[in-house]
């Protein structure tokens, strides 16, 4: 990850650099996924569009970018161009502010004319995001909008219908309605955004009238970092995880040396409330499924003794891992990530002594330090880097924090059995295992996104695109839910195969971290057979796609009895089952029950 670009950062160095920014980013080496991003723009977009593709860059994705024409937006979106058609984007990002509102009530409108307005500016929007949603079937991103930059009624704007204030408000909560019953439609609330960076600085209308910026260009990048913070959440690229110090992080002072009675905490002084107020805002994480963690310098007795602090918001049990020893912080960092089943720079390392988070980040790559600050900006610096940017929720997230919490049951009661089957079956599992539903769509789509270990081929799907495979009888489309005795894990596996003639090809193949080892993929695999037999289907054919992250798949389909057909010079391997070579079961350990 590039320091340069997370928060806070210099909008000025990153425009003025841009190129040579983009330049260091293509030099790394890393892998990126590949996304198609139309930028459909009511003012000009070309800086947002160049500093997003440094974000994008820098979350591992590389972009590829068609961009309308000055304010075509509405054009492009309601008929189209060849250009755009052929570009078949990924994902669509509508560049709109209140510089494209052309009518506002005025003073002698009465109320249903005021409403009349209202109708007109909110069916001109929703008709064209069902229009784009019906031709391109992509995830569509939508600006909202800041609030005017002058208010003609002083503070009455905001209450009185004729109001701008008023108005935007009104119909910001129209676009908000839209977003809560179409879960591929997205809000870039640049409301706050401009209110965050300052609305006068933010609508300096020398922007507008001598380049058609409806922003002042230095707050571009603050506008292109929150796009693309939605864009990566949509691709699965969201963190899942704090790995936090305590001493000077989640308490002032130094427990070992001042004593838990004497550590700046709770109410009776300002700096302990600060710390109060953080350690609230890490627990509130906890409703989104991210997991907390500790990784400490510490005796563990002290660290037990901090969080049992009578003004203490954060308890031990709210966290998964607790590692407070002498041990270097990067060894008890990848270990906690070890023990999650997750890949380092799944989790972000929060801690105040800046020497420790370069050390871990020079030992990690890939891993999250930032750059706290003061105890009074260890909120904002965080929150503003949009690490866990929500664009859904689902049941799963709701629980995975109580399923971490089962997984640690279910590890202590391993290490009782000599035998590893003995512990499986004392598990006392049960799948079931089915056709997508849609209550699980999003979850599906969801775990398309996120899985980057247990996946073959590391194809990625929005919902819309899930939706349509679960409707199309060419498909079988499998997800598996797993559940034993310490609790529900959810929708854990997805398997999509494609019938084509007599063959299955193997599209998508990707199971969660947090079953590993437990046979849900023989599980998967059996149903995947019947289903074959059932479509009169004579050979499955499977792909494995090598990445940085997926080596431990790379002998999955040897394990199920394939035979190994093809392997080019870049390791992505084709593999074949016949029918002479179907078993009827290969899981031993879970009880199943299919459609």
């Amino acid at each position: 990850m590039m320091k340069e670009l997370e928060y806070p950062f210099d909008a000025e160095q990153i425009l003025r650099k841009k190129k040579s920014l983009k330049r260091a980013l293509l030099d790394n080496g890393e892998k990126r996924i590949t996304k198609k991003i139309a930028i459909l723009g009511g003012s000009t977009t070309s800086d947002i569009m160049q500093v997003m593709e440094l974000f994008l860059l820098n979350y591992g994705i590389e972009p590829e970018f068609y961009q309308s024409e000055y304010n075509q937006y509405y054009q492009d979106a309601m008929f189209g161009n060849p250009e755009l058609d052929e570009f078949h984007p990924d994902i669509i990002y509508i560049h709109t502010t209140n510089r494209n509102i052309t009518t506002y009530p005025v003073l002698t409108d009465d109320a249903a004319a005021v409403d009349t307005l209202l109708d007109n500016e909110t069916t001109k929007f929703r008709t064209m995001w069902d229009n784009l949603f019906s031709k391109f079937h992509c995830p569509v991103i939508q600006n909202n909008f800041e609030m005017p930059y002058y208010r003609l009624l002083g503070n009455m704007d905001a209450s009185d219908i004729h109001g701008a204030v008023n108005f935007l408000t009104r119909l910001n909560l129209r676009f908000y309605e839209y977003a809560q019953t179409h879960e591929d439609f997205h809000i870039c609330d640049i409301n706050y955004i401009s209110a965050d960076y300052g609305l006068k600085e933010w609508s300096d209308p020398f922007f507008w009238h001598m380049y058609k910026y409806a922003m002042k260009v230095s707050a571009i990048p603050y506008l292109s970092f929150n796009v693309a913070n939605i864009i990566k959440a949509v691709f699965g690229k969201n963190k899942k995880g704090f790995v936090l110090d305590l001493d000077n992080t989640l308490w002032g002072g130094v427990i070992g040396d001042d004593g838990v009675e004497n550590i700046e905490l709770g109410p009776e002084e300002s700096e302990g409330q600060a710390y109060s107020e953080f350690q609230r805002y890490l627990k509130a994480h906890k409703q989104l499924g991210i997991l907390l963690n500790i990784d400490s310098k510490n005796d563990h007795e002290n660290a037990i003794a901090g969080l049992k602090h009578p003004d203490a918001d954060l308890k031990e049990e709210d966290f998964i891992e607790i590692r407070a020893n002498w041990d270097p912080k990067d060894r008890n960092f990848l270990d906690i990530a070890n023990s999650l089943n997750l890949l380092p720079e799944s989790l972000v390392f929060v801690d105040d002594n800046p020497a420790e988070r370069s050390i871990v980040t020079a030992q990690l790559p890939g891993v999250c330090a930032p750059e706290i600050g003061e105890v009074t900006q260890y909120v904002q610096n965080i929150d503003r880097n949009g690490f866990f940017e929500a664009v859904r929720l689902t049941k799963d997230d709701l629980r995975r924090n109580e399923m971490y919490k089962e997984n640690a049951q279910r590890n202590s009661l391993k290490a009782a059995f000599a035998d590893y089957g003995e512990y499986l079956h004392s598990l006392e599992m049960n799948a079931v295992i089915r056709t997508f539903e849609p209550v699980h769509m999003a979850r599906i789509a969801q775990l398309t996104n996120k899985s980057n270990q247990f996946n073959l081929t590391t194809r990625r799907y929005t919902q819309s695109e899930i939706e349509e495979i679960a409707a199309n009888p060419e498909y079988i489309p499998l997800a598996g839910r797993l559940s034993d005795r310490f609790g529900d894990n959810g929708v854990v596996s997805v398997v999509i195969g494609h019938v084509v003639g007599e063959e299955c090809l193997i599209d998508l193949w990707i199971m969660s971290c947090r079953v590993l080892k437990r046979d849900m993929e023989f599980a998967m695999m059996d149903t995947l057979e019947h289903r074959c037999r059932e479509k009169g289907v004579k050979r499955i054919r499977g792909f494995y796609y090598p990445t940085a992250k997926n080596n431990m798949v790379r002998e999955f389909y040897a394990l199920q009895g394939f035979t190994k057909v093809s392997e080019d010079e870049k390791g992505n391997t084709e593999w074949v089952l016949t029918e002479e070579n179907f078993k009827d079961k290969r899981n031993r350990y879970i009880n199943v029950t299919e459609d």
